[in-house]
This record gives C-alpha cells, sequence and structure tokens, in this order.
C-alpha cells in the first residue's frame, strides 16, 4: 500500500512540475510574440491610429517595436528635420530599426504620447500623402502639450493593406508656427 501511495504521489508530483514548465513557457511566448492584428492597417485611418499609438505610452512602458516595424514597407524611412545652430534646417534619414535604437531608450524613460489633432489626406491611385498634426505630451494625462508638430505621412496600398512608405516631419516652433490650414 505504501509503494501504491508513493509511487501516485510521485507522478502527480511529475505532471505538476510538467504543467507549471508548459504554463511557463507559454506565459514567457505571450510576452515575447505580440500578435499582429492585420486589421491594424486594413484602412488609412487605422494604419495612422495604429503608428500614433505603437509609439505613444507612460514612462516606463516598453513600446510594441514588432508592430511598428509591420507598419512599414523594408526600405521605409523616418526623415526628421530641425534647424541647427547656424540657423541652417537639416534632416537624418532612418530605418524603423534606427529609430527604436536612437528613441525607443528615451521614449521609455520620459514618457511620450504622441496625439493626432489634425489630418489632410490627398490619394492618387494607390498612393496617399497625410499631413498629420501632433501634439506630444510626456504623460496621457497632462493637459498641455510640451511640442507640437506635423508628420508628412507617404502611404502605398498594395491592395491588401496599406503600408508607410516614410514619414518626414518638423516640429513647431516660434519662426515656424503651424499654418491654420492644419489645425483643428
Amino acid at each position: 500500500m505504501k509503494k501504491i501511495i508513493i509511487t501516485c504521489f510521485t507522478c502527480l508530483l511529475a505532471i505538476n512540475i510538467q504543467a507549471q514548465n508548459d504554463s511557463k513557457k507559454n506565459a514567457k511566448k505571450e510576452v515575447t510574440e505580440h500578435v499582429i492584428d492585420s486589421a491594424l492597417v486594413l484602412t488609412l485611418d487605422s494604419t495612422i491610429k495604429t503608428l500614433y499609438s505603437v509609439i505613444s505610452g507612460e514612462k516606463g512602458v516598453e513600446r510594441n517595436w514588432k508592430l511598428f516595424k509591420f507598419l512599414f514597407k523594408p526600405e521605409a524611412k523616418l526623415i526628421p528635420s530641425w534647424k541647427n545652430k547656424k540657423g541652417e534646417y537639416q534632416v537624418r534619414y532612418l530605418k524603423p530599426d534606427d529609430y527604436k535604437k536612437s528613441s525607443g531608450t528615451w521614449l521609455v524613460d520620459n514618457g511620450f504620447f504622441e496625439k493626432e489633432i489634425h489630418r489632410t489626406v490627398n490619394t492618387f491611385g494607390n498612393i496617399t500623402q497625410v499631413f498629420s498634426t501632433y501634439e506630444a505630451f510626456k504623460s496621457e494625462s497632462d493637459e498641455e502639450p510640451f511640442m507640437r508638430g506635423i508628420n508628412s505621412i507617404q502611404l502605398l496600398n498594395d491592395g491588401k493593406r496599406w503600408w508607410i512608405v516614410n514619414i518626414y516631419w518638423t516640429q513647431e516652433s516660434y519662426e515656424n508656427p503651424i499654418p491654420k490650414a492644419y489645425l483643428p
């Protein structure tokens, strides 16, 4: 009888350990593998909303870089522009992975929410140009933005989904206010 009890106990213990290991593997898989819903890029509106949502988050919150990269054609560029100390406009050409490397830590360390406040859209055939005016906040609860600007977003519809081809942007400044035509 004692042998039967020990054997049953050992079997139950082994089953429990295996179940815990499987549970840990599945939990780790869920954390590391973000499921990407193709509905996020079926419409122009859903693609733009996904872009803004994927780079936005509170301080300490890691961004979903897999989803970020999913939005872009492989050859896509992100192109910030700014005025240097000499007053000359500069641009920098980044691939989505370069943007992650240059801005990813800053976004998490500081918190960043970019919210679209106005949009103008021009489409010809399968190409679209969007002027998307934004306000940026450190936290979603902030009432006043710390910056505003315009994202010039070029997109391609391949008949199945929308792809971001380029994002070219500049921030508003005292010398370069956002024109009324691009405000709500």
